[in-house]
This record gives C-alpha cells, sequence and structure tokens, in this order.
C-alpha cells in the first residue's frame, strides 16, 4: 500500500468514516482452509434477474443506494493484515451499479453475463459486488449481479432480492428514506461468534473431529491445476412421484429428507468409486436466529459428514444410521477453518481440506418476486463452490426436486457426471418396489 493509501487510511479512521474489524470465522474459511485463492473470481455468487416492465435507470439506482445503506457488507472490503486480512467497513458509499444496452441476438447476454461474473473484484478497494442494468428493449431488461463468497453466501442472495424489491416499492409509492435497520448487521454477528467460540470449546469440538476423521480416506486422487478452477454445471429434475417415494421412506425410518437423500447419494458414490468409507461436506446456514435472518453476509460453514456404506443391511436402516452421523456432526460443528486447524490437512492448490465432495439439500429461502407492474424471475448461476470437485445441490421446487451437479470438467467428463447422477437415481427408483431391500441391490438396480 503506498503512503498516500496508508495517510488516507488513517484519516478515514481517525474521523470514523471507516473502521475496522477481524474477519469471521466464516470469512477466514477463504484464506485459510480453501485450495482457491481468495482473489479468483471462481469465489463469485452470481446471479440474474429478468425484468420485463416499465423501470427506469434512476429508480434502479436509488432501489440499490437503499440497499447499501441497510446492509454493512455492500460497503465493506478487505484490508490485508500483519497477521490476517482485516474487514474495512465504510459509513456511507454510493451504490455500485452500471446500465448498458445489448441485441437480442442468440448468445449476447450469455457472453455479457459471463463478463460481469468473472471480473476480479479489487479485494482492497471494494466494493465487493457488481450490479449492471442490460436494457434489451424498453421494458425489457436483466439484472446482473455478482457478490464476492467473502461478503455472502446463499442465503444473502434471497436477503438482497428482498432488500431491493422493497426499496423499489417504497420509491414508487413516494416513501422518503432509509429502508428499517437490520435488526443484526454483519460484524456484530461475527463478533458474537467470536465470543461463543471460546479457546476451551474450540479445543473440545476439535478434540471430537481429530477422533471422527482419523484415517479417512480421500475418494480419489488429487489433482493439480494452475489454472483458475472452472465449473460445470449439469441440471435434472426428479418427478413429483419419486420425490414423494423419498418424503415416505425418510417418515418411514425416521429420519429427515436430507438424511434420506444423503444416504441415497452416498451409495451412489460407493458404486461410482468402490469406497465404502466416505466423506461428505455439507453447508449450514449458521442462521438460527432470527436477528441475522435480515443481514447479507458470509454466515454459513461446511460440516463433514463421515459415513460406512454397507450393502448387507435394508435400507431404512442405512437411512437412519447416516441420519444418527449427520445429527452427531451437526451437534459438533465446529467452524471450519478450526476444524481443518485441529485435524491437521492443510488446504493445498490440488485438494480441499477434509472432503473434495460437497451434498447440500438447500434451505435457505428463495424469494417469492412479486413486484406490482413488474414481471421478475430469478437465475442462479454460480454458488461459490470451486474449491469442490464435485457437488451436489437439491432444492426443492414445488412438488418436485431439482438436482444440480457441480463439478471440476479437469477432472471428471459429462459422460462421468452421467453416470454418477444414473446411479443415484437408480438407488432413488427402487424406493418405492423395495422400501425394505438391501441397500447394494438397490444400488445396482
Amino acid at each position: 500500500m503506498s503512503q498516500d493509501n496508508r495517510n488516507r487510511l488513517k484519516e478515514m479512521l481517525a474521523s470514523g468514516e471507516a473502521r475496522l474489524q477481524p474477519l469471521t470465522f466464516s470469512q477466514r474459511e477463504l484464506w485459510e482452509a480453501s485450495p482457491v485463492p481468495a482473489a479468483e473470481s471462481s469465489n463469485h455468487i452470481c446471479t440474474f434477474m429478468e425484468v420485463r416492465g416499465t423501470i427506469t435507470d434512476a429508480e434502479c439506482r436509488t432501489a440499490l443506494q437503499l440497499v447499501v445503506d441497510r446492509q454493512e457488507v455492500m460497503r465493506l472490503s478487505i484490508l490485508p493484515g500483519k497477521d490476517q486480512p482485516l474487514q474495512f467497513i465504510r459509513k456511507t458509499r454510493a451504490a455500485a451499479i452500471e446500465f448498458s444496452e445489448l441485441s437480442t441476438a442468440p448468445g449476447a447476454l450469455e457472453e455479457k453475463l459471463q463478463t460481469i461474473f468473472e471480473k476480479p473484484f479489487d479485494l482492497l478497494r471494494g466494493p465487493l459486488y457488481r450490479v449492471e442494468v442490460i436494457r434489451r428493449g424498453p421494458d425489457d431488461l436483466v439484472l446482473a449481479f455478482a457478490i464476492h463468497h467473502a461478503i455472502a453466501d446463499g442465503w444473502t442472495l434471497g436477503v438482497f432480492v428482498e432488500d431491493l424489491c422493497a426499496a423499489y416499492l417504497q420509491g414508487r409509492m413516494g416513501v422518503a428514506g432509509a429502508l428499517p435497520a437490520t435488526p443484526l448487521s454483519y460484524t456484530a454477528w461475527g463478533a458474537g461468534e467470536r465470543d461463543f467460540w471460546n479457546p476451551e470449546k474450540l479445543e473440545q469440538r476439535g478434540q471430537f473431529w481429530i477422533e471422527r476423521l482419523a484415517g479417512a480416506p480421500r475418494l480419489w486422487e488429487a489433482v493439480t491445476d494452475d489454472a483458475p478452477r472452472v465449473l460445470a454445471r449439469d441440471v435434472s429434475f426428479l418427478p413429483a412421484s419419486l420425490t414423494q417415494a423419498v418424503r415416505n421412506l425418510a417418515r418411514r425410518a425416521d429420519a429427515t429428507l436430507f438424511s434420506t437423500l444423503l444416504t441415497a447419494f452416498q451409495m451412489a458414490l460407493s458404486q461410482w468409486t468402490g469406497a465404502t468409507d466416505i466423506v461428505v461436506g455439507t453447508p449450514v446456514a449458521n442462521r438460527t436466529k432470527q436477528s441475522v435472518r435480515e443481514t447479507m453476509g458470509y454466515c454459513s460453514g461446511n460440516v463433514p459428514i463421515r459415513s460406512e456404506v454397507r450393502g448387507d443391511r435394508p435400507l431404512e436402516e442405512s437411512v437412519r444410521e447416516t441420519h444418527l452421523n449427520a445429527m452427531d456432526a451437526f451437534a459438533n460443528a465446529i467452524p471450519f477453518a478450526e476444524l481443518v486447524r485441529a485435524v491437521g490437512d492443510p488446504p493445498s492448490a490440488d485438494h480441499n481440506p477434509v472432503f473434495d465432495v460437497r451434498f447440500a439439500l438447500q434451505n435457505h429461502p428463495i424469494p417469492d418476486i412479486t413486484v406490482p407492474g413488474l414481471s421478475v424471475q430469478m437465475h442462479m448461476r454460480s454458488t461459490g463452490t470451486a474449491r469442490f470437485d464435485l457437488g451436489c445441490e437439491i432444492t426443492e421446487s414445488g412438488d418436485e426436486l431439482e438436482v444440480v451437479w457441480i463439478y471440476r470438467p479437469k477432472i471428471f467428463s459429462r459422460a462421468d457426471i452421467e453416470n454418477v447422477g444414473n446411479l443415484f437415481l437408480a438407488v432413488l427408483q427402487g424406493i418405492p418396489a423395495t422400501p425394505e431391500g438391501r441397500a447394494a441391490a438397490l444400488a445396482m438396480t
């Protein structure tokens, strides 16, 4: 940092224009427990909204400014520190929004979105988000939104959209003034986490994970890739009849939908890799308190779940055991950066610490976007999960389940993903016909 910038920084801190805070436990994961450098664009979380109806550039800018004023992370950047980076939070900041026009030619929008989503953020200067309004016609626009994982998780996207719609409606109704303050700011949430996770509690939980993960194998050899990580996506849907069969099995086994789907996923992985000792990571929202549910920020964490996949027991028994393993893991959850430190498995450029596979039943709220006079459709594009080799994200979509496979083409081909996807489907399709059937038979159906 230049001397001029240092002087400016001191002035901002002395005047109260800005303040410094330690990284949260969740943020530390990106710097201490990830194979992907924090500055890489693969850490971006991205979405876009197609909007039809009359809305002006001024209305867009005004609405975004109200969100920036309300949500602390929209004014946050990352300052290099002596021991670790620090959060640098400005008291005020102008909304970062750009406007452009685009033809409706095939491929034009996709090319534009990729440029917006992949452009790196300046972590020091910020802001760590970008919004661009792309007009395709007088009453046809696309709002592209990219935000760095250091200040966002999946839940954050829903909060952002809700705040933005509320701000727009407030302007349309001629109501002046700020949006209501969040019940809890992001840095206040982080301070509460640091108070909760005292050294004694971290040591106690760390010992649990040292024992739980001892000798855990990797599912495949690590692959070195010096280039920025690129992910591919494959999307499918489980029909309503099959989704209902999965729910019925969960009830019979006194388990959750998550545990039932995870069991099937682990069985598919076992068939695919030949492994029976499998560790899968799953995200937790870390938003159990109502006060943090309106707060944008990176609050989520990752919890490893280790299971032994056996073909000599009934499926319902496998689901029950997976459910107990999952509940035990969640009950002993610990910030992932501290877990990595405890088990002594530092990240490398080759693989993520502890586990390479992520499984998620998404439970963060997807807002029902209803804005009078506008038609709004939201599309997810990237979830900032590039540090994992393979991911399966399942989302409830009405009576169906959307299944998204996220994978590194450097390691897996499309045919590989179709293979494991078919194995996963075969396990689930075996449920209605043979609810008491053995796991191996179902997986090979």
